[in-house]
């Protein structure tokens, strides 16, 4: 037993739980672990994700020689 609450009873309410509400109770879920690991000791914290920059590096192997020209779709336009 957790404090006041029972793990089996809170499991027993996510089953009757209509499907289309288990996305906003997963989202809580998620938003309590950080709210959470922001005031416990820093051993305990959750790892913040690490910044994508840079990610794709080296996934481009090709770039057309007529990359910056214009596009026939365009001309109209210009």
């Amino acid at each position: 037993m957790i404090g006041a609450y029972d793990k089996k009873n809170i499991i027993k309410k996510l089953q009757e739980l209509p499907a289309e509400l288990l996305g906003e109770v997963d989202d809580f879920i998620d938003f309590l672990k950080i709210k959470h690991a922001k005031s416990t000791p820093q051993s305990n914290k959750v790892e913040e994700p690490k910044s994508l920059y840079g990610a794709a590096k080296g996934l481009i192997t090709y770039i057309s020689d007529d990359f910056n020209e214009p596009l026939d779709d365009f001309k109209e336009y210009m």
